[in-house]
């Protein structure tokens, strides 16, 4: 039995690097059983490349990550026993779904890879339960995954990476290629599974009235890097990072509004990202000579609220 005082996922200076270029740089956190750590940025940022090295889909640079205490990186079989408790759902859900495969066929698949004790009957009973759970009706299960919507797909693809009851569900912009009414609707879903199921979630999006409903805490990436973690609340009420404040301040404009306004897209400045001093110091406008020669660590300001910027003192009034 796993001790309860550990967290779930720690993940310690993890990064990723490709031909030359950091994708992720040193990035170190927790998740605790039940929680939702909300993960936001612009695209380009590296959320999706984190997640994916989180689950060993990529293999990091450096730096290890500990599900429930134990080393993912440390043995194959260690990984493959832990394959279960670790799921993903995509962005798109019809790309991740195979298109020749019947639904219920795809959502029984990790049923007889973890379980293959379990009887046909037993699939199908567990297969129907949870379309049932998800909103669809168990009776199509022997449809494809073209006849239904975009919304429907990821009603499926919850469902697949559902009925294992993982203790850990990475929701990579999950909500994010659906209309809005229906994303509401998929975010309740998620809320109520979670609470049903007693799992923690990684939310990734660009969407931060989606995130601030959904986490408990939020991590905002730059360039790779994580420059604020903060509860929900707090970081919503009264930013430490100028970058967080322009996120919040575009609100609910397109994110290349935000870069036109920051003065400068993100794959614009990777070369400069490697460069001694702040990431953000060329788009940021409280900028110091201090930035331009050192690098703000992540750090804690106030009351458990981290931030990688030399002025998050100065930020700790609320917005108004």
């Amino acid at each position: 039995m796993s001790d309860p005082g550990v967290p779930l996922l720690r993940v310690r200076d993890l990064r990723v690097e490709f031909a030359g270029q950091t994708a992720v740089r040193d990035v170190s956190f927790d998740l605790h059983r039940g929680e939702t750590l909300g993960l936001v940025g612009e695209s380009g940022s590296g959320k999706s490349t984190l997640a994916r090295t989180i689950l060993r889909l990529l293999q990091p640079t450096r730096g290890n990550v500990e599900f429930m205490g134990v080393d993912l990186g440390a043995r194959a079989a260690v990984l493959r026993a832990q394959r279960r408790n670790l799921q993903i759902v995509f962005q798109d859900p019809l790309a991740s779904l195979d298109p020749r495969m019947r639904i219920g066929d795809a959502i029984a698949e990790p049923l007889r890879v973890f379980e293959p004790g379990l009887s046909a009957a037993g699939r199908r009973e567990r297969v129907a339960a949870m379309l049932e759970r998800v909103g669809l009706s168990s009776g199509l299960a022997p449809r494809y995954p073209h006849e239904f919507s975009g919304g429907q797909c990821q009603r499926i693809a919850i469902a697949r990476a559902m009925v294992l009851n993982p203790r850990l569900l990475i929701c990579d912009e999950a909500v994010s290629s659906l209309d809005v009414s229906i994303q509401g609707q998929i975010v309740n879903l998620l809320l109520d599974l979670q609470q049903e199921f007693a799992m923690a979630m990684l939310f990734i999006s660009h969407n931060l009235a989606v995130v601030r409903h959904l986490s408990h805490r939020v991590m905002v990436m730059y360039l790779g890097r994580l420059v604020e973690v903060s509860s929900g609340d707090a970081l919503f009420a009264a930013p430490l990072h100028p970058y967080t404040r322009a996120l919040l301040a575009a609100v609910p404009r397109l994110p290349a509004v935000i870069a036109d306004e920051m003065g400068a897209a993100p794959a614009e400045l990777a070369e400069t990202a490697a460069a001694s001093g702040c990431v953000f110091r060329n788009r940021c406008p409280f900028a110091l000579p201090l930035c331009v020669s050192t690098d703000p660590p992540l750090a804690e300001v106030a009351g458990g609220r981290l931030a990688a910027c030399h002025r998050s003192h100065e930020m700790l009034n609320p917005l108004s």
